[in-house]
């Protein structure tokens, strides 16, 4: 009688699928990194009559020492940091009590709200633009910084109460119940159990409506009025020639918001003491 044949040997299961997926991610990295690269790259490139050169000439720090030469990109550069930075702050600060109220209570209208706040985050930014221009010549509002602002935080709340919400939607509630049996009124409960547990969902929206700020284009081209952002004023300046500055500052900025997405994986990941 022969005897059994030796089994085949046999992959862990989903080993090939891991590595395919892992791959996979990675190219698309890879893929959405490369014009970031190339514009950091470029920006060491020398810029013949002082416009941006796409073919390499030659290494320089010209443009890095004379980063903030010209005066105009430097303001709106300015312009866009301030209204970024105000926006996030003041939608975070309207988004946080609301996501907690959609998180964890049921009321009336709750689902309308939830339909208008996927409604604002699925809006084309044309309409929003057109729909807030119109609001400000109703309210006769001259277009300006202000303006802007507003746009702005309009645009972000919806962002920031999504952030936030998925964050409040995985803490325990027995943490709260902990501190009313302990003493604690609602207030002091919510800063002092509930704030920092969703601290890092609060920097994350905050990061995510900053850059969304600091990035729009098609929005802020309807309430700007004379006021220039930095998308405004690089894509003036493609017209007429862009000069290198544009991919110094903006190396600037994509190195800053890689900071800031440390800091807060940092926050998110830090260590629990031990029980």
């Amino acid at each position: 009688m022969s005897s059994a044949a030796p089994p085949i040997p046999v992959e862990p299961p989903g080993t090939f699928g891991q590595r395919i997926l892992a791959g996979y991610t990675w190219l698309m990295i890879l893929y959405s990194m490369l014009p970031i690269g190339v514009m950091v790259v470029f920006s060491f490139n020398q810029a013949p009559n002082g416009h941006i050169a796409l073919r390499w000439i030659g290494f320089t720090l010209d443009s890095y020492r004379h980063a903030f030469a010209i005066q105009d990109l430097t303001g709106a550069l300015l312009n866009s940091l301030m209204v970024g930075a105000g926006s996030a702050l003041i939608s975070v600060i309207l988004g946080t009590p609301l996501a907690l109220a959609l998180a964890r209570y049921r009321f009336w209208g709750k689902t309308a709200t939830d339909i208008l706040i996927f409604a604002d985050i699925a809006a084309p930014a044309v309409v929003v633009g057109a729909s807030l221009l119109s609001l400000f010549l109703a309210l006769n509002l001259p277009r300006g910084l202000l303006t802007i602002f507003i746009a702005h935080v309009a645009f972000n709340i919806a962002f920031a109460v999504v952030v936030i919400r998925a964050r409040v939607s995985g803490l325990d509630r027995s943490l709260d119940n902990a501190a009313a049996d302990l003493g604690s009124t609602p207030w002091v409960a919510f800063w002092a159990v509930t704030f920092p547990l969703i601290l890092p969902g609060i920097a994350g929206a905050w990061m995510l409506c900053f850059v969304l700020s600091i990035d729009d284009l098609i929005t802020t081209t309807f309430v700007a009025g004379q006021t220039l952002t930095f998308p405004l004023w690089v894509y003036g300046a493609t017209k007429i020639g862009t000069p290198p500055q544009v991919f110094v500052l903006s190396t600037f900025v994509f190195v800053g918001g890689v900071c800031l997405a440390l800091f807060n994986f940092a926050m998110s990941h830090r260590k629990q003491p031990a029980t």
